[in-house]
């Protein structure tokens, strides 16, 4: 069999029932791209991995939105396989077909240390399924509300990373569409006049805000792209660390540019950190 550009490590059955590789083994274009897009997303998340087992014996990683847990099976996969006692993955989900499929394929690989929970993330909050301590949190194209939510889990948690690739940038654009009379006075309001522009600038807006958020809360934040343009548009990476930076200067950004913007109806869920510690 040809195994392209398949890892040695990499359970070819794993990557069957992930329907990366077909029954019979071998990859199509598509598959090709979603390879290559997993291993990319890893090249980031490894390193994490490694930095959180410098100071704990175990790593407690929770995937948000986790669908067919697609992410936390290559993880383990590819790196918690390896390091018997290195963690746990937790994957949420609210779909119950897909939180069972998941739990069958993690019996059938004899991956021990992942769990899945039928929850929504904002309930996963409250779960106590989940420890208390949670060292990364991951959340890919998460649906609705999930995004955001992931990251109020994460900030809950104190959690040392998360790694995001956003969704679901719509409920921005829709205050941004409600206010555009009030605010078309101001030459900036151009931004997102036409449709089409409301939709794009308030996707980007969405993510600007999710940054500060985090900044606000003394997390260093990394933001590139995925991969190419020309596989997903939906392709924003955010990384961010807890590094206890100051956070007086993002949250003042952070109110500004709602307000500017006429977003203030929105403040809640962008909500900024505690005290400073550079007031």
């Amino acid at each position: 069999m040809k195994t392209y550009d398949i890892r040695p490590e990499q359970s070819i059955e794993l990557l069957k029932e992930l329907h990366i590789l077909t029954r019979d083994g071998k990859m199509n274009q598509d598959s090709r791209r979603k390879l290559k897009q997993v291993y990319h997303l890893f090249q980031f998340i490894e390193p994490l991995l490694e930095d959180v087992l410098k100071t704990r014996e175990a790593i407690h990683l929770v995937d948000h939105g986790a669908g067919k847990s697609y992410l936390g099976f290559i993880l383990y996969d590819l790196f918690f396989k390896s390091r018997p006692g290195a963690g746990r993955i937790w994957g949420i989900e609210t779909r119950d077909e897909l939180v069972r499929c998941s739990e069958e394929l993690a019996t059938r690989l004899g991956f021990s240390d992942m769990r899945f929970l039928n929850v929504s993330v904002a309930e996963s909050m409250t779960s106590t399924a989940l420890p208390e301590r949670i060292d990364i949190v991951t959340a890919l194209h998460a649906c609705d509300t999930a995004t955001d939510d992931a990251i109020r889990f994460a900030l809950q948690r104190r959690a040392r990373h998360v790694v995001l690739v956003p969704c679901c940038q719509a409920e921005v654009a829709s205050v941004l569409n409600r206010r555009k009379g009030k605010m078309l006075s101001q030459p900036f309001a151009e931004l997102w006049r036409h449709p089409i522009q409301t939709r794009e600038f308030g996707s980007h807006v969405t993510n600007v805000l999710r940054c500060l958020q985090l900044e606000a809360h003394g997390y260093q934040v990394r933001v590139t792209e995925l991969v190419g343009w020309e596989h997903s548009m939906k392709n924003e990476l955010i990384v961010a660390s807890d590094k206890n930076l100051p956070r007086k200067k993002a949250a003042e950004r952070l109110g500004t540019l709602i307000e500017t913007l006429g977003l203030q109806e929105l403040s809640g869920r962008f909500q900024a950190g505690g005290a400073p510690i550079d007031a």
